[in-house]
């Protein structure tokens, strides 16, 4: 078994030193300290020991693993090594080795900051909860303060290898990376309250479900609803716009001036929403304006025939 060793932790490249060594088969079963030791030994009985000598409870081992040597790392991509961690078990055969300043650390320490971070991780779920609220992952304090959060409004939906969120059906992805990367579509206040059955996501039995009862679209209502980011209301609204300027006589000026006001209306409401609600909020609003006015125009006939 052979490794090389390096000692690159000073400033004066002149002090550096790699040493090559054919590890005897006893020292396999052994600590790595002792290498460690040998390496010091070394360094220090050469002419680089007379203006550094090294002391070796002051230093430790690291290494850079083969994948992480195709990157360029730094200091800290380094991974300390155990001082009484069996050698075999630790460095591979033919390993680059650094000799880095700080003290060396041993398994327990190693071990006791692992169950001190656990530990610490385990006291934080238990005294906080996860936002319920789809796509955010924001985890607060029991009781409150409730922090704003990004989010989805409705499950995600898993078919096949496809993944993407129902209520943002244009960014479909493939890679569960990519999925969690998928940004919130309205802006809120986190909570802790579950909604009573509701899916936590959907799938192709949901799917087909939806297309049962889904009425279908002319080609020109589809690319309209799919440019406007899924929102069903456009081509109600576009036909409308049609009607009422080409048919009824409606200045555009008017009809666009009524749009806009519903529009600011609905986001002083609620600034967070997105294109698609804010047209299914004009439809709606325009539609009871309209029906309240044929009611009106009703009433009043029927009161002059009187």
């Amino acid at each position: 078994m052979r490794v090389f060793l390096f000692y690159e932790d000073n400033e004066d490249n002149k002090l550096h030193k790699t040493l090559k060594m054919k590890l005897p088969k006893s020292w396999k079963s052994g600590p790595i300290s002792q290498l460690l030791k040998q390496f010091v030994e070394s360094y220090n009985s050469s002419s680089l020991g007379e203006s550094n000598a090294l002391n070796e409870d002051d230093l430790h081992l690291a290494i850079i693993t083969e994948q992480e040597s195709k990157n360029n790392v730094g200091e800290s991509d380094k991974k300390t090594l155990p001082s009484d961690a069996i050698l075999q078990d630790v460095i591979p055969d033919r390993s680059n080795i650094f000799v880095c300043h700080g003290k060396s650390i041993t398994l327990k320490e190693i071990q006791d900051e692992k169950d001190k971070i656990r530990q610490k991780a385990l006291e934080y779920k238990a005294s906080t909860v996860q936002c319920t609220r789809f796509g955010c992952k924001t985890r607060f304090p029991k009781g409150g303060p409730y922090p704003s959060c990004v989010h989805h409004i409705a499950p995600p939906v898993f078919h096949e290898t496809a993944k993407f969120w129902s209520c943002c059906p244009n960014k479909k992805v493939y890679d569960w990376n990519d999925f969690e990367n998928i940004q919130g579509c309205r802006t809120g206040i986190c909570t802790d309250v579950k909604e009573v059955d509701q899916k936590q996501f959907l799938g192709g039995t949901d799917l087909r479900a939806q297309n049962v009862t889904t009425q279908l679209k002319s080609i020109d209502d589809f690319n309209k609803v799919q440019q406007a980011g899924g929102a069903e209301a456009k081509p109600v609204l576009d036909r409308l716009e049609r009607i009422m300027i080409d048919d009824l006589g409606i200045e555009k000026e008017l009809y666009d001036q009524v749009v806009d006001s519903i529009r600011k209306k609905a986001l002083q409401e609620d600034s967070s929403r997105v294109e698609a609600e804010l047209l299914e909020e004009i439809k709606t609003t325009l539609g009871s304006k309209i029906k309240a006015t044929m009611k009106a125009i009703a009433v009043e006939n029927l009161r002059i025939s009187n």
